[in-house]
């Protein structure tokens, strides 16, 4: 347990890996998180891989998170007139109002207003941003459209129109049910495609709280209108993805890497995890090995702070869905080895008055003096060991809590290692005590003679991590 990566895997959830004993495969090795995406399936088929999940959960008896993806306003095309549409350079395809095509180069799509949206001379980009459309005049139910970049168009593709603002709200009537659905199965993590602004994400988490759910809400980043306020919507979310297939679209291809950056940077400088996710091991959909570029990418994103990488294909629909978890757990544990500062004591943080944070981010620090092996956080909420989190130090920390909507919520974050306990067995510091030394030496590979720096609340101030004692394993 000790010796797994710091930086979590978060895998998407569909055939290639659907079944109990599959899942629970992945979980063995290394995924933290599993993703169900809402964009595709249907209820029938979410509700049964969330079953699946729980069973799996039970046969490793590891409290792995689950996000549900909402798909938020993304624009696809409709049914294609006749099959597959191969577009040249200068062909002319026409986009209509309605939902029936009468030739082979008319097109439809998903967002009822996009004709009348539309501007004269705006781009329109298709199959991921492989065929380029500009838009060239217009009536009320037609917008002419000329084939800059062309290729082998297909039916129910996204549709993406860089700089545009819709009108088209953060969640239809479709993710609301899907949202309520997820709160009501008791999903760890929410995350909203296509944010645009902070409201939108203040929405989705009122939304969680009047529900009296638990559930943490992702801002997904892949449209310019949220790099444009990305300060604002970080800091009201409690997390972020760094989705990188539609941005690569939104914006220009080259600006991804850099933007990919900042984002990661705002997330660590306000505190929050964040998942960098698409094509990281891309290759690894029809190939045992991922290219050295991937492997690059992912180590890339590791050492830039990333509290978790994110397999979309690889796992949902992949032909190497095992073998792609490994790589991505083989890399993290290499990066990792060369993180910066791994071996030097973490500066200071800066001076707070918030007693929890001041505590547990001083934790590291005292832990590596004394040669501590283990933190050990006893928590009711995800706050402290949140803030551990931030401190990015390679001393392990177990978030030891007797809540699994807790420990479940723990999963998404860099070097905590949750745990669960009947509330029971750690109610109070003597059988706290007593509940380390039983799991030391059987589940978290400690030795006789090791130390475990324990941070709790005390009786006098429950809720505030106050209190901090060392404990040596074998003795107390």
């Amino acid at each position: 347990m000790l010796q797994s990566a710091r930086t979590k895997i978060v895998a998407t959830v569909g055939p290639a890996c659907g079944s109990v004993d599959k899942l629970a495969a992945l979980i063995r090795l290394g995924v933290d998180v599993f993703r169900l995406n809402m964009a595709h399936g249907d209820r029938t088929r979410h509700q049964a891989m969330f079953d699946a999940i729980a069973a799996a959960r039970d046969q490793t008896a590891i409290d792995i998170g689950v996000l549900v993806d909402l798909a938020g306003p993304k624009i696809r095309l409709g049914d294609l007139f006749a099959g597959d549409l191969d577009l040249a350079i200068g062909d002319q395809v026409d986009f209509v109002t309605g939902t029936i095509t009468r030739s082979s180069h008319e097109l439809t799509c998903t967002y009822e207003p996009l004709v009348a949206e539309l501007e004269v001379g705006q781009q329109v980009l298709l199959s991921d941003g492989l065929i380029r459309l500009q838009v060239t005049s217009k009536t009320d139910d037609r917008a002419v459209c000329r084939v800059l970049d062309g290729g082998v168009l297909r039916g129910r593709q996204g549709v993406n129109v860089p700089g545009a603002h819709f009108s088209a709200p953060a969640m239809d009537v479709v993710d609301l049910d899907n949202a309520r659905w997820a709160i009501a199965q008791g999903v760890e993590y929410l995350s909203l495609s296509f944010v645009r602004r902070p409201e939108e994400i203040i929405q989705l988490k009122e939304m969680v709280q009047a529900a009296g759910g638990h559930s943490q809400v992702i801002a997904k980043i892949e449209k310019r209108e949220a790099l444009d306020c990305l300060d604002e919507i970080v800091k009201v979310t409690d997390g972020v993805m760094v989705a990188r297939g539609d941005l690569g679209v939104e914006i220009e291809v080259q600006q991804t890497p850099i933007q990919q950056k900042r984002i990661v940077a705002a997330c660590r400088k306000y505190g929050k995890p964040v998942i960098v996710a698409t094509q990281m091991l891309e290759s690894m959909h029809t190939n045992r090995r991922p290219t050295r570029a991937e492997v690059s990418d992912v180590a890339n994103a590791i050492l830039d702070g990333a509290d978790a990488c994110m397999l979309s294909g690889e796992t949902a629909i992949g032909q190497y869905p095992t073998e792609a978890v490994t790589m991505m757990n083989r890399i993290m544990l290499e990066t990792e080895r060369a993180y910066p500062d791994r071996e030097e004591a973490k500066p200071t943080p800066e001076p707070t008055s918030n007693i929890t944070r001041a505590m547990v981010q001083g934790a590291g620090r005292i832990a590596r003096q004394l040669s501590a092996r283990a933190v050990v956080i006893v928590a009711d909420s995800i706050a402290a060991a949140r803030y551990k989190s931030q401190t990015r130090d390679f001393i392990p920390t177990i978030a030891l809590s007797g809540h699994r909507h807790v420990v479940r919520g723990l999963a998404l974050y860099w070097g905590i290692l949750p745990y669960y306990a009947d509330p029971e067995q750690i109610n109070g510091l003597p059988k706290i005590k007593a509940f380390i030394a039983e799991r030391a030496k059987t589940h978290w590979q400690l030795n006789d003679g090791d130390r475990v720096l324990l941070v709790i609340d005390s009786p006098d101030n429950i809720g505030e991590h106050d209190w901090m004692t060392v404990l040596t394993v074998g003795r107390d």
